[in-house]
């Protein structure tokens, strides 16, 4: 039986809400989607490229809690309030990606959580 690792944040809305930071099932990974919070401070007002530097070195460090890493990312999946911010976010994701060039998809949605955070990525990873 393969073993399920759940990794919380320990955020008061994940038992509300019922979800995790990360789970680990095997070898395959998939990160809950990240945003640009540090500490519950937002990172990057205003500003997409730091958001997404933010956001993926958040991923970074969660897949390493798991034994995984970003060049073990096979799948990212990048939303934006305005996608007229797609080469910022793009530049920033290409900083982490641009040797290992997970498939992706980069989608406008209305509103994120909270109307300042201008991007929120998942991610999986599928390791041996």
């Amino acid at each position: 039986m393969t073993k399920r690792i759940n990794i919380s944040t320990g955020a008061p809305w994940e038992h509300i809400v019922g979800y995790s930071r990360a789970v680990r099932l095997g070898n395959l990974v998939e990160v809950s989607g990240t945003i640009a919070n540090e500490k519950g401070q937002l990172v990057g007002k205003g500003d997409a490229y730091a958001q997404t530097i933010c956001i993926l070195g958040k991923i970074s460090k969660v897949l390493e809690e798991v034994g995984a890493a970003l060049s073990d990312v096979v799948r990212t999946r990048i939303y934006v309030t305005d996608i007229r911010l797609w080469e910022e976010v793009g530049r920033a994701h290409g900083k982490f990606f641009k040797d290992i060039k997970p498939a992706t998809s980069m989608v406008e949605v209305a509103q994120l959580i909270e109307p300042l955070y201008l991007v929120e990525i998942e991610a999986t990873a599928y390791f041996e």
